[in-house]
């Protein structure tokens, strides 16, 4: 059976192969709708399937957006690429998606792969975008969407919470209880400063603290991202003379690991430790007690950041501050606090 062209849909549809085009395409001119009935009932009734291949070569782009996360394991960053994928197939594009492990050759190797693909745009969730990594976008003139996190060695159109307000909102609730302290599991010593989510999240507790005239010294603890890095740090901790009355952790993940590590040592949780995160993962409502969090709305900042990385005006100069696109944090109050 001869394979079905884009000439045999403009013959049965009574129509030009340019039209044809612009309804698979949707665009870039506007076609009558009676017409486009006729064009899609000829692609149905002759299954025509538009082959994308060369129409990747002939546009030179193709109908794929690259993300690149730190690590897809971690719940966040999960639900955060389910969520980009959803917004990106309303569009009709597909997602491929890497995982730089928090390791800048890493995420080089993806950034050179997904552009050798022409693909669509980057969203790129960079926990710390090296120099090179930012050569190498700027020599290929890509559209590149920073999601969650601005490292401050590009200059691209972001979309993020507020970090700092979502975090000094949980410390504050945190202290209306009327604990002496909140404690903080901030992240490791080589965090960056700049357009760090983590780092964020440590600067609103350091102002909830100072605001109710509470000493941050020797209060902020290190720890990775992750459940299990923070159920030692949080075995340690609890297990110490100085147990806090309340930590407040800079992601759901840590959160989880310290009432992992509460449980195990028998501190119950609220009575004699108060427990608050930052993400609302879907685990936050199913742990024991359910956990006090900060919540922002990932699928409409996926949905931003899909729009804003198949924009044709994407790369028109302008201020940062016209380029940011900031999305409220909002506090979830659950057991964990002592409510």
């Amino acid at each position: 059976m001869a394979k079905v062209t884009r000439d045999d849909v403009a013959r049965l549809a009574g129509t030009s192969t340019a039209v044809v085009s612009y309804v698979i395409n949707n665009g870039p001119r506007p076609v009558a709708p009676a017409t486009r009935e006729r064009v899609l009932a000829a692609i149905k009734e002759l299954s025509y399937r538009p082959d994308r291949v060369a129409q990747a070569m002939a546009s030179r782009r193709t109908d794929l957006i690259g993300l690149i996360v730190p690590d897809a394991r971690q719940p966040f960053f999960g639900e955060m690429a389910h969520a980009v994928e959803q917004a990106a197939s309303e569009r009709g594009k597909m997602v491929l998606v890497g995982n730089s492990d928090y390791v800048g050759e890493r995420e080089v190797h993806y950034l050179r792969a997904f552009l050798g693909m022409r693909v669509s745009g980057l969203i790129l969730v960079s926990h710390a975008l090296n120099d090179l990594a930012a050569a190498e976008i700027e020599a290929w003139d890509a559209r590149v969407v920073l999601l969650h996190e601005r490292p401050e060695a590009i200059d691209d159109v972001a979309v993020v919470t507020d970090d700092v307000g979502g975090a000094h909102l949980a410390t504050q609730h945190l202290l209306e209880h009327g604990y002496a302290y909140v404690a903080c599991l901030g992240g490791v010593a080589e965090t960056p400063t700049v357009g760090d989510p983590v780092s964020d999240h440590v600067e609103g507790w350091r102002r909830a603290m100072h605001e109710a005239g509470r000493s941050t010294e020797g209060r902020l603890f290190e720890a990775l991202y992750n459940r299990y890095d923070a159920y030692q740090v949080g075995l340690r901790l609890l297990a110490g003379p100085d147990r806090p009355p309340a930590i407040f952790c800079s992601t759901d993940d840590q959160a989880i690991g310290v009432l992992r590590a509460a449980r195990e040592l028998r501190i119950d949780v609220p009575g004699e430790l108060a427990v608050a995160g930052f993400d609302d993962i879907k685990e936050a409502g199913l742990t024991d007690p359910p956990l006090t969090t900060v919540a922002s709305d990932r699928s409409a900042m996926a949905r931003a950041a899909v729009d804003l990385v198949l924009d044709d005006g994407l790369r028109v100069a302008g201020a940062r501050r016209e380029r940011l696109k900031l999305f409220p944090s909002s506090l979830v109050v659950r057991r964990s606090c002592g409510c």
